[in-house]
């Protein structure tokens, strides 16, 4: 059974790529379906089921089936709040590290 570290540490892995961080930023506005998640980060239907998959397994999504459509959502809106302080720490980072060449 995963303790608190290793679920946290699961959940950002699941977090910690850029067509993922797309997808939640996708998601950030409710439910979509899988047709409409690839092309609008542009990728492979393929490649994106496989993030959604990995973000699914670690209980970032849900999942629903309507038909032959599956619809996938943000189970946990406070993702959205990691990702926003994930943004805030690159912006300072950058900002750092734009300062040494500029001196």
């Amino acid at each position: 059974m995963l303790n608190t570290l290793e679920y946290s540490a699961d959940v950002l892995k699941a977090i910690s790529q850029p067509t993922r961080l797309r997808i939640i930023e996708l998601l950030r506005d409710g439910e979509h379906c899988v047709c409409e998640i690839f092309p609008a980060i542009g990728h492979e239907q393929s490649n994106t089921s496989r993030h959604l998959q990995m973000m699914l397994k670690s209980g970032i999504l849900n999942q629903r089936k309507d038909g032959l459509k599956i619809y996938y959502s943000l189970r946990h809106p406070e993702v959205l709040e990691i990702v926003r302080l994930a943004g805030l720490i690159a912006a300072h980072e950058a900002t750092q590290r734009a300062a040494l060449f500029t001196r």
